[in-house]
Formats: C-alpha cells, sequence, structure tokens
C-alpha cells in the first residue's frame, strides 16, 4: 500500500476535489485526502496525503503560507476575484508613486485583523459561507487575526500590482487585495493567484497531475518528512508495544501540556504523540505493533 504525501502543483480551473479524484485513478487507491483548500482559479501548491499519511493531514493546517498574488484595482466583484461578477467600477484610478505602494504594504506588516470573504468555506450554523451568499443570505462573518511576514512587490503595471506574500494560516488573499484597494482609496479585486508554499511543500519541489501520471508513486514523500514543524521524541523500544496500544510512557523532560512530538522507535517513525499529564502517549499511530 502507498503512504505518503504528494507536492501537487494545481492548475487553475480545478477543484482541490477534483485533484483528488485525478490522483485517486491514477495512483490506484481510494485513501486520499488533501490540505488546504485552494480556489479553483487558483494555482499552485496543494498537499496531498496518501494512504495511512491521511492521517496525519490535521498537522499541516498550522503550517506557514506563501503566495502570489495579482490585485487589479478599479473593480470589485462579488467574490472578490476575478471570477466574481463586477459589482462596482471605478474609471479613474491612477497608480499611487512606489513610495506610497511601499508603505500602504508594510501597513499590513504584523498582526493584522481580516474579515473573511463571503465566498468561502468557512461554516454559517452548519452551512458554507459561500453556499449562503450564492443565495443571497444575509450574514456576517467576524474578523479574525491573522499574521502577514512578509509583503514585497514584484512587478506592476498600470492598474496592476503582483505582490509575493508570507503569512499564517487563516489568511485570506481575496480580502487581503480587497482591503490594500481601500488603504489605495479605490476598488480592487483578485486577478490571479498562486500558492508557491504550505510548510515545507514549495512549488519547485511540487509535481503537475501530468508530471505524476508519468512517474506515479515516485513522487511520493515520506510521512515524518512533511511533519518537521513538529519537534521529534525517541521512544524507548521496549515501549513501542504500549505506545501502539494506547498506553502513555512517562517522559523525564518538562514538556508543555498538549505538546505534539513526531515520535520515532531506533530512527523509525511509528507515529505522533502528545504530553498528557507528564505522559507521552499516542496521538496519531503510523506503525501497528506486530508481536
Amino acid at each position: 500500500m502507498i503512504n505518503g504525501f504528494l507536492n501537487i502543483n494545481k492548475a487553475a480551473d480545478m477543484t482541490s476535489h477534483d485533484v483528488v479524484n485525478r490522483v485517486r485513478r491514477i495512483l490506484n487507491t481510494k485513501k486520499i485526502g488533501h490540505a488546504g483548500t485552494l480556489d479553483p482559479f487558483a494555482t499552485g501548491v496543494l498537499p496531498v496525503a496518501v494512504g495511512k499519511a491521511t492521517k496525519f493531514i490535521e498537522y499541516l493546517a498550522n503550517c506557514d503560507k506563501s503566495y502570489r498574488g495579482e490585485i487589479f484595482f478599479g473593480i470589485e466583484t462579488s467574490t472578490g476575484d476575478i471570477t466574481g461578477e463586477i459589482i462596482n467600477q471605478y474609471q479613474n484610478f491612477k497608480m499611487p508613486p512606489r513610495n506610497l505602494i511601499d508603505e500602504v504594504l508594510k501597513s499590513f506588516v504584523g498582526t493584522i485583523q481580516q474579515t473573511p470573504p463571503k465566498y468561502s468555506a468557512i461554516k454559517i450554523n452548519g452551512q458554507k459561507a459561500y453556499e449562503l451568499a450564492r443565495k443571497n443570505v444575509e450574514f456576517n462573518l467576524p474578523s479574525r487575526e491573522v499574521k502577514i511576514y512578509n509583503l514585497a512587490i514584484v512587478e506592476q503595471s498600470e492598474t496592476t500590482l503582483t505582490v509575493d506574500i508570507d503569512c499564517s494560516k487563516g489568511t485570506y488573499i481575496r480580502a487581503l487585495a480587497v482591503d490594500i484597494g481601500k488603504k489605495f482609496d479605490t476598488l480592487a479585486t483578485l486577478k490571479s493567484l498562486q500558492r508557491t508554499r504550505v510548510g515545507k511543500f514549495s512549488i519547485a519541489d511540487s509535481v503537475t497531475i501530468e508530471e505524476l501520471q508519468n512517474i506515479g508513486d515516485e513522487a511520493i514523500i515520506k510521512v515524518d518528512s512533511c511533519l518537521e514543524h513538529l519537534p521529534c521524541f525517541y521512544l524507548p523500544p521496549y515501549r513501542l508495544k504500549a505506545f501502539c496500544s494506547g498506553l502513555s510512557t512517562r517522559v523525564d523532560e518538562n514538556f508543555d501540556e498538549g505538546s505534539i512530538f513526531r515520535v520515532y522507535v531506533n530512527n523509525e517513525f511509528v507515529g505522533t504523540g502528545k504530553i498528557i499529564d507528564g505522559e507521552i502517549k499516542v496521538a496519531k499511530s503510523y506503525k501497528t505493533y506486530l508481536t
């Protein structure tokens, strides 16, 4: 059975679910999942889990991400991106001078409050926000705290600005584009978006669906190498059976309650463990103990 992650470079006009279905057919396996949904019009890095790796998708949710986005000024759309209906236009937009652009972008770096777009997968009373928006149901999404680590200009034209963004989980680049437009006292929408990184998954190391068709499981990445943002814990070999059976093991160091570790026995990855009451207990098992 194939177990591991794939670093897929998603093409435009595909949903993340479309990618999962294609991978399922190519690798001839049903147990497939993805981390960090990408909008259909967006391209770039989509981590895909295969086999036992699907257990560990949740650990990628907290990873920082990087994007390249092209912002189009002078129009407002229903979705915050170019695929939406144009609902307002401003004909007299003129790109500000470079020093003002830099000043505005700098104002977004750090911890900011952001209101997610109504066309998002956030759930409102059990329903996805975009489903309610399509039905013209009125609702409000609360703002949330996100972090922008870096926001840099790549290129600009008379009506567009292309930027590279390094940010925390939960950041909506569509909302960021709209907010940047407001800082320029104009309208804005996201013209294009490429996700260039999710944690250690980089666009430079990604494969397209077409490339995967040719190389198959050679593109598989080991599960534990995709969890390098988690610290390691080395379990004594004699505690392997206990760990796999769900029993806890006392630890000698003072770790924070609830800390998550990659757990190894003799340098073999056996799963993730969680600190509970000063002991480590299996959180997600990768290895099944065989007597």
